[in-house]
């Protein structure tokens, strides 16, 4: 899946599933739109059926830190690297 594919279906969920009105990809999720830690392991939970493996403890510790929608592509990308090495 390219990173246009999974940035689609990042943004219909925050759109669908958590009711943001036109996110931003640079947004901060916590300050603009009231984004939490328990909607983060929701998005985690969403973004492990789309891309089709689970995360590690420790990505999903990482996770935590994440702010904008870019971040999380950013970090998709990060891990799907390091799993192909």
């Amino acid at each position: 899946m390219t990173r246009d594919e999974f940035k689609n279906k990042i943004l219909t969920i925050f759109i669908e599933d958590f009711e943001f009105e036109q996110p931003g990809l640079d947004d901060n999720l916590r300050d603009d739109h009231g984004f939490d830690s328990i909607d983060a392991l929701e998005l985690l939970g969403k973004m492990e059926l789309i891309l089709g493996f689970s995360f590690t403890r420790e990505e999903k510790e990482a996770a935590m830190s994440i702010r904008t929608i870019n971040d999380i592509l950013d970090y998709v990308e990060e891990i799907k690297e390091s799993r192909t090495q």
